[in-house]
């Protein structure tokens, strides 16, 4: 009876789990439309400012302290987007993985001399980075629980300046690329200096596009300069955005992972309950039959 007691408070545990992996499946999904809405809503606005960004960069006449190219790499700042909360699967550690690999490929004269540095977005990028012993010069636990431009707005401009006065020489933005529920990308992009070449793709096959001849006012060089700022900002507020997809995408699926393998222990636990009581039953009527054989004889 006390191993059927077991079984039952067991039955019981998993059955309490399932509800809760369960509704946490729920609030990930209503949490993944509404992610997932303004992030397909950015991404257009964002693709645009590189575009025009891109032809105003590519004309000699203009150019920006932003666009400076040092010309030895010393100092380097990486922006790593993680998530405050866990139960998301691998979305965090692989993201991080990914981060140490090329840290470790690219970056290990820095990471000797201490002249890399890194800013976490997240309680998990925070405690990941401080605890493996990254110079981790600024952390932002608790930022998803309110999202907002401001504050992402905030975290580029002061990264834009001190790479503006020589604190660094290269900036990155490490994050996960919303790609569909069940698999994202992880990222590591070079956002300072800004590439003239490279930025907004510009060069596309539309040769007519790229053939007109644009009148600014009240010159390149002015526009360039506003619209520059708002470009890096855009590109940090994007990857902060993609990344709140990606975590909710990756907590829903994970928790539909563990919903489905909780009614698999379950359908076990009772196997084993209904055999364990059937065997108990057998047990108890061969007792019964073997005492009444007993008495008979007797």
């Amino acid at each position: 009876m006390a191993n059927l007691r077991d079984i039952r408070n067991r039955i019981s545990s998993v059955n309490n789990t399932q509800q809760i992996t369960k509704a946490m499946k729920m609030v990930a999904a209503a949490k993944l439309r509404k992610a997932q809405d303004k992030m397909t809503r950015t991404r257009p606005y964002a693709s645009k400012i590189a575009e025009v960004a891109g032809r105003l960069t590519g004309s000699d006449k203009t150019s920006n302290p932003v666009m400076r190219k040092p010309e030895e790499v010393e100092n380097v700042l990486f922006i790593v987007v993680g998530s405050d909360r866990g139960l998301c699967g691998g979305f965090n550690n692989n993201l991080f993985k990914e981060v140490e690999k090329q840290l470790h490929s690219n970056f290990q004269k820095h990471l000797d001399n201490k002249t890399l540095s890194v800013v976490a977005i997240g309680k998990k990028a925070t405690a990941y980075f401080k605890k493996r012993k990254y110079n981790v010069i600024e952390s932002f636990p608790g930022f998803f629980d309110d999202i907002q431009y401001d504050a992402v707005s905030s975290i580029m401009q002061t990264a834009t300046g001190q790479f503006i006065k020589g604190e660094f020489d290269e900036v990155y933005i490490a994050f996960n690329e919303f790609k569909s529920v069940i698999a994202q990308n992880r990222k590591v992009q070079q956002v300072l200096p800004i590439d003239a070449e490279n930025i907004g793709n510009v060069k596309s096959d539309n040769a007519s596009e790229q053939a007109i001849d644009y009148l600014y006012e009240p010159n390149s060089q002015a526009i360039l300069n506003r619209l520059l700022p708002l470009y890096l900002n855009m590109q940090l507020w994007r990857a902060v955005l993609e990344s709140n997809a990606s975590e909710q995408g990756a907590r829903m699926t994970a928790m539909d992972s563990a919903t489905e393998n909780a009614k698999d222990l379950e359908k076990e636990l009772r196997l084993k309950y209904n055999q364990a009581r059937q065997s108990a039953i057998t047990t108890e009527i061969s007792e019964i039959v073997s005492g009444a054989q007993a008495l008979s004889e007797n």
